[in-house]
């Protein structure tokens, strides 16, 4: 029987100084080649939860696994199935998009032929052939979010994690990001995904969890949510269970 992309169970974290837990007994599981979508008010644990699947974090209560390998980031097995997109950038303004894949993937073991043949597949299937040579830093800002995506899934992740992959970029390359990711999934790659954009969020995954005050309060596919409350999309779903009241900072 094949390992769920990730499992998670009765996982705890709190920052250290923090006297209350962000994340309190998560238990988790996300099935290999799904659109998974994690939301919640600002605060409510979604980028704690995310930086743990990752590794970014270092839980010490509770486990996570990532199609049976337990998060491990010394581990180059566990490191080599997923990519990650994180709301900063995560690359070198001072290079093009071209030294940039190049550097990131060195650094993911690639050598230089699987260097050159993922870069022009990459650069040509997210618009960024023309600019390849072009200093990063002068690009615009739906651009530099292409590059980051570009450099997450060099080394062809069997898991991508997304936080915000589409803040603060046009409809032209959010149109062009949702098509790139669905075409990605097609192929087999497993979506984690947490954004404010409830649209787009509802067109992209097929699977959700919502995320109140470091707890899961609803997991199951958008269909059986919708019919669950009574609601007839995401937002009404979201503002249902989490309420409308004002929440300040996202951890």
């Amino acid at each position: 029987m094949n390992a769920p992309a990730v499992r998670i169970q009765h996982l705890s974290y709190r920052y250290p100084g923090q006297t209350v837990n962000s994340v309190t007994d998560i238990n988790l599981t996300v099935n290999g080649g799904e659109r998974f979508g994690l939301f919640g008010p600002n605060g409510a644990g979604k980028t704690t939860l995310m930086s743990c699947m990752t590794g970014i974090l270092d839980f010490t209560e509770g486990e996570i696994e990532i199609f049976g390998l337990r998060v491990n980031r010394t581990n180059k097995s566990f490191c080599s199935m997923l990519g990650f997109v994180p709301q900063e950038y995560s690359f070198y303004q001072e290079l093009d998009p071209v030294e940039n894949l190049e550097y990131f993937g060195a650094l993911s073991g690639l050598n230089k032929k699987q260097i050159k043949i993922r870069s022009e597949e990459l650069l040509t299937a997210l618009g960024l052939w023309d600019v390849r040579k072009k200093q990063v830093e002068k690009f615009s800002g739906g651009m530099k979010r292409r590059v980051n995506l570009a450099i997450s899934v060099m080394h062809e992740p069997r898991i991508l994690f997304l936080d915000e992959p589409t803040v603060g970029v046009d409809v032209q390359t959010r149109f062009a990001i949702m098509e790139y990711l669905m075409a990605l999934n097609r192929n087999g790659t497993t979506l984690i995904y947490t954004s404010h954009q409830l649209g787009e969020a509802q067109n992209l995954c097929n699977s959700f969890a919502l995320i109140d005050q470091g707890r899961i309060i609803a997991h199951d596919s958008l269909e059986n949510l919708l019919k669950k409350y009574g609601e007839s999309g995401l937002e009404g779903l979201f503002i249902k269970l989490t309420g409308k009241a004002y929440r300040d900072t996202d951890v």
